[in-house]
């Protein structure tokens, strides 16, 4: 079965920044459809400050063929066994809007038990420069929406230069995660997701865009020594 997998990991300072300029993920990783590289961000952190990008942490999202082929590279491969030592976890591919170029969007997709299973959302796009000034304008409050609704167990953005910018949440329920979405979550300023999203309709912030919706499979490793940001029952 078609899966993904998203991977957080902070490094040596040194070896974080080589990283960021020599991908280590090769392309040829037996099993491995697509890969994105990314440095992590605080979400709604100030955009000229040194919490904003995260240098020696870390993000990887990935697509695989099947869970064996993600399973042989964390085992055998060098910079694979650097992300085992991290955290991540493992994804169903569930729906899609959008779309971002490298990875394939499987046929099969899968279900949720119901609206109050929990649910991993992740964004990817790359960015118009032009539009930079006013995407921050529409977006950091998004981020922040994110960050601090009650509904999130873990939240964060991340960057790969020049131009791709991510975002990747876990969600204690579906029906949490859509109500923000459609600003209908019990909150101050709930439609700050809605707004946003209108805006983008108006004038696209980006060349390429796509929402992904998972369902968790199963999670390893822990994360600023915390584990279990999943809650299965």
């Amino acid at each position: 079965m078609n899966i993904f997998s998203y991977h957080l990991i902070e490094l040596p300072l040194f070896e974080s920044v080589k990283r960021i300029f020599s991908n280590p993920i090769s392309k040829n990783t037996k099993g491995l459809i697509h890969s994105e590289y990314m440095t992590a961000m605080t979400l709604g952190s100030p955009i000229l400050s040194t919490s904003r990008i995260l240098i020696k942490q870390v993000a990887v999202f990935m697509q695989w063929e099947n869970e064996i082929s993600l399973e042989n590279y964390l085992e055998q491969d060098t910079f694979g066994k650097i992300l085992s030592k991290g955290w991540h976890v493992r994804l169903s591919f569930i729906r899609e809007w959008g779309k971002f170029s490298g990875f394939k969007i499987p046929l099969d997709k899968d279900k949720l038990e119901n609206p109050n299973s929990p649910v991993v959302a992740v964004t990817i796009a790359r960015m118009k420069p032009f539009e930079v000034p006013r995407f921050i304008h529409w977006g950091r409050p998004v981020e922040k929406l994110v960050r601090d609704h009650p509904g999130t167990t873990l939240a964060l953005a991340s960057v790969k230069f020049p131009n791709t910018v991510s975002t990747f949440s876990i969600w204690k329920t579906e029906r949490e995660m859509t109500n923000m979405v459609h600003g209908h979550s019990v909150i101050e300023n709930p439609k700050r997701h809605s707004n946003s999203m209108k805006e983008r309709e108006r004038k696209d912030f980006h060349f390429e865009f796509t929402t992904l919706r998972f369902k968790p499979l199963s999670e390893f490793g822990k994360w600023k020594n915390q584990s279990n940001f999943i809650p299965f029952a």
